[in-house]
C-alpha cells in the first residue's frame, strides 16, 4: 500500500521483510497542492536512476548488451505512461497502462541479470528491481480498475 510522505522522499528500508509480502520500497511522490501521487515525476526519475546505473556499470562484452536492454525498456516505463496520459480511448488508455506493467517487468529482469554480471552495482540493482516491481503492481492495478466500454 502506498502511504503519502513529504513531497519527492525516497522512502528505502534498510532491511526489506521478503518473507511478509509486504515490500513497499517507494518513492513516494505526492505533490503537494493535489496530494495526488505523481507517476509521471516517479518513472521519470525511475529513468533517469536507470541511465545513471549504466554509466557507473562495468563496460565489457557480457554487460554490454544487458545495458542496452536495460535503458531501452526501463526507461519506456515512462514514455509509456506519459503516452497513456494522452491516450485516445479508455482501451487505448487501459493498453498502455499494460505496456508500463510489462516494461517493468522487463526490467526487474535485466536488473537482475545485470546485478549478477557486475557486483559492484549489485545493491544499487536491488533497489532499482524493488521500485520496478511497486511499478508493476501500480500499473498492473491501474489496468485492471480501469473499465472500457
Amino acid at each position: 500500500m502506498l502511504r503519502p510522505q513529504k513531497p519527492y522522499s525516497p522512502i528505502i528500508p534498510a532491511q526489506p521483510n521478503l518473507t511478509s509480502g509486504n515490500i513497499w520500497i517507494t518513492l513516494n511522490l505526492v505533490t503537494q497542492n493535489s496530494g495526488k501521487y505523481d507517476l509521471e515525476e516517479r518513472t521519470t526519475v525511475f529513468s533517469e536512476k536507470i541511465i545513471s546505473l549504466s554509466k557507473k556499470s562495468s563496460k565489457n562484452i557480457t554487460t554490454n548488451p544487458i545495458i542496452d536492454q536495460l535503458v531501452r525498456c526501463g526507461t519506456r516505463i515512462g514514455a509509456n505512461y506519459f503516452e497513456a496520459n494522452g491516450a485516445c480511448s479508455k482501451k487505448d488508455f487501459r493498453n498502455k497502462k499494460f505496456l508500463c506493467k510489462k516494461e517493468s517487468k522487463e526490467t526487474q529482469y535485466w536488473l537482475r541479470i545485470l546485478g549478477g554480471a557486475d557486483e559492484n552495482i549489485k545493491t544499487e540493482c536491488r533497489e532499482l528491481w524493488l521500485e520496478a516491481g511497486e511499478l508493476v503492481r501500480i500499473f498492473g492495478k491501474i489496468a485492471a480498475n480501469t473499465i472500457v466500454n
